[in-house]
């Protein structure tokens, strides 16, 4: 289920847009004119095979790089005339981690506020904070080089709140990680917009877009092919449908003729109905069901999921996986 995204209103200004952005490496073209717009205060996921461009993406809207062509804006900011107001208003964590495995997590933290010019004082209090928040405290002492992945995760992430960014970058933060460590990381996520912070994700997981994200746009071949919350992602793709199963064999009799256009199984007495999964859907069904006197013993809707949505959007292509894109 996606974080609740904080009330915006369609006409205020988004946190990140772009339009039209262009990247190439050589002849090789990564991102082919894509369009963008993530609302403040919600989470944005960008999904895509590998070498679809998310990290490409993710590197120019962040400054890191620039773009061939197109405009865009963070926080306000044009990324190519304010470099310097994107930068002070985000925080990127990358697919590889910054921290620094010869030192300790709380030296990290205050490396980190050094280079966001923060006095002594401060540093030492926003990283007791942090830490704190993050589950570190304990850990601080020691060296990074003895954290767990997971552990190593949650400071790389702290580190990049040390200069409160508005806006945050997430390029594939739960990779390697196991299954709890993992629902760590999206309960953080979801603190964080809780509290007001856009997160825009990259992901290889099909289920963590599902999970977290308010919007989701695939990209495939350098192009946007697809935008929408999870669930309109899954209307567009075929293989929806109630699945009905009953007990009595004249009631399942009786349902295949109300409802003509079942696919019927004899043998399990059970009938299955093309459906978008949609209430009115739904009642449809059940009415035709009531209209023939006949109630079913089990019922269950089935709708596609994301799984299904990228297959179908990509063509074919490799589920995320692992490692990120190939190219850049």
């Amino acid at each position: 289920m996606a974080s609740s995204v904080m009330s915006t209103s369609k006409t205020a200004p988004p946190a990140v847009s772009a339009v039209g952005l262009r990247k190439a490496y050589g002849d090789r073209t990564v991102l082919d004119g894509i369009d963008l717009r993530v609302p403040a205060g919600s989470v944005f996921a960008l999904l895509g095979p590998n070498g679809a461009g998310k990290t490409t993406a993710v590197r120019i809207l962040s400054t890191l790089i620039a773009a061939d062509g197109g405009q865009a804006q963070v926080a306000g900011h044009n990324i190519a005339t304010a470099p310097d107001g994107v930068r002070a208003a985000i925080g990127v964590t990358g697919q590889f981690s910054a921290v620094d495995g010869l030192i300790t997590g709380e030296e990290n933290m205050l490396l980190m506020a050094d280079l966001h010019h923060l006095s002594r004082r401060e540093g030492r209090r926003v990283t007791a904070e942090l830490l704190e928040r993050f589950d570190l405290a304990e850990a601080a002492k020691k060296p990074a080089s003895t954290y767990s992945g997971g552990m190593k995760r949650r400071l790389d992430i702290a580190m990049t709140l040390v200069g409160d960014p508005r806006i945050l970058f997430l390029d594939e933060p739960t990779t390697g990680l196991d299954p709890r460590s993992r629902h760590t990381m999206w309960q953080i996520v979801r603190r964080l917009v809780a509290g007001g912070v856009t997160v825009f994700l990259t992901t290889q997981y099909l289920d963590e877009a599902d999970e977290l994200a308010d919007r989701i746009a695939v990209l495939n071949d350098g192009r946007i092919v697809a935008e929408g919350t999870a669930e309109e992602l899954k209307r567009l793709v075929p293989g929806g449908h109630v699945r009905l199963r009953f007990s009595d064999p004249d009631a399942y009799r009786s349902a295949a003729t109300a409802l003509h256009d079942a696919t019927r199984d004899d043998e399990a007495l059970a009938l299955r109905i093309p459906s978008d999964g949609s209430q009115r859907e739904l009642r449809s069904v059940l009415d035709r069901l009531d209209s023939a006197g006949v109630e079913a013993d089990e019922l269950a809707v089935h709708t596609p999921d994301l799984d299904d949505v990228f297959f179908a959007l990509t063509g074919g292509a490799d589920v995320p996986h692992q490692t990120e894109e190939n190219v850049r």
